[in-house]
């Protein structure tokens, strides 16, 4: 009770609506605004556990906020690093390959002065409360409330007493995760100064817990009012994929491939040293239906995009298309003066000389 006390101190003045925001419900004071532009994770799954890295690049003036994830069991929740992030970028990143191409186009001489170039849960027992507090932590500018719930509706009350106001609809959609006896993780956002606001990329967060399937928590996302986005790395034995598009555009494949053991991203990898990356869009979020499964790949085939970068074919720094049909013209003009010279040295056949007609008799 102390706990939940503390937490009601803590929270209670964050009275807002909730937005989902990928794997969560975002709530904020409904006098700021606060969008989430993009979310991005980095999953890892060993078949026995299951990590989630998620950093959150948000805009807007508020000034607090708060996030709730669910979880299929209890949680440990700390710091994420974002060196984890670069690394993910720079080994995902597209290959850049020139390819060069013969005839000019709108960049190129004589059309413009470019040179051509272009790139493109826990089993609870008998009689234990609808709501427990099974955990609180202070981790860097977050204060994390980790939940267990057995019935949507106390969820939702004690979420609403605690200052996550859920829309209406979401104890609905939270009644699959407390069926199943899911738990949850609340986190509380608030800049690193004082009298600051959220924005930009906020810290990542690292969530652990058992799970013998690979799954990414998506159901309350189909409360969110804008078109979500969702970057997604995956790190396991192999490569990756989901089983269906829960009511989104088909995942794309940004990146397939065996990844080296050093560095950040091989400490964080450990054995699952296989790096899958997705891109997924919800234009209509209200259509997601379900969680994030993902299974094994039919292959391992690796894949990497290629930006290609298209160039002019020059020789000598001269387009080769105009050396082409500067040297065709040449070609012809001498032709031409050929045939010329050659009808002026050709002799001039005199004509036959006139016959005397016949004398009159």
């Amino acid at each position: 009770m102390v706990v939940l006390a503390l937490l009601v101190v803590q929270l209670g003045s964050l009275m807002a609506p909730a937005y989902a925001c990928g794997c969560g419900a975002l709530v904020h004071d409904p006098a700021s605004r606060l969008n989430v532009d993009r979310e991005t994770s980095v999953v890892r799954w060993d078949g026995r556990s299951e990590q989630i890295v998620m950093s959150l690049t948000v805009a807007g003036n508020a000034s607090q906020a708060a996030w709730i994830m669910p979880v299929p069991h209890r949680a440990t929740v700390t710091l994420g690093d974002n060196a984890l992030f670069d690394a993910l970028e720079s080994v995902t990143a597209p290959v850049h390959r020139t390819r060069d191409h013969f005839w000019p186009r709108g960049g190129d001489w004589p059309f413009g002065p470019g040179s051509g170039d272009g790139a493109s849960a826990v089993p609870r027992p008998p009689g234990a409360p609808a709501v427990g507090v099974v955990g609180r932590e202070r981790l860097g500018p977050f204060d994390v409330a980790r939940l267990t719930a057995t019935d949507p509706g106390a969820l939702d009350g004690w979420l609403r007493q605690n200052g996550f106001r859920l829309p209406h609809g979401m104890p609905e959609d939270l009644r699959p995760y407390v069926d199943r006896k899911w738990e949850y993780v609340a986190v509380r956002l608030a800049p690193d100064r004082e009298g600051g606001t959220l924005a930009g990329v906020l810290d990542p967060l690292r969530l652990r817990f058992a799970s013998d399937r690979l799954v990414y928590p998506m159901r309350l996302s189909r409360r969110a009012r804008n078109p979500q986005t969702l970057g997604l790395y995956v790190l396991a034995a192999h490569r990756m994929e989901t089983r269906g598009t829960i009511g989104g555009l088909p995942p794309e494949v940004t990146y397939a491939g065996r990844i080296p053991p050093t560095g950040v991203l091989g400490r964080f990898a450990a054995g699952e040293r296989y790096l899958t990356a997705l891109d997924q869009s919800f234009p209509e979020p209200s259509r997601i239906n379900g969680d994030h499964e993902l299974r094994r790949s039919a292959s391992d085939r690796p894949y990497q995009r290629v930006i290609h970068d298209e160039r002019l074919l020059t020789a000598g720094g001269i387009p080769v298309w105009l050396l082409t049909v500067g040297g065709v013209l040449v070609v012809l003009l001498v032709a031409a003066l050929l045939l010329v010279r050659a009808g002026r040295r050709r002799p001039v056949t005199p004509p036959p000389p006139a016959h005397a007609p016949p004398p009159l008799v």
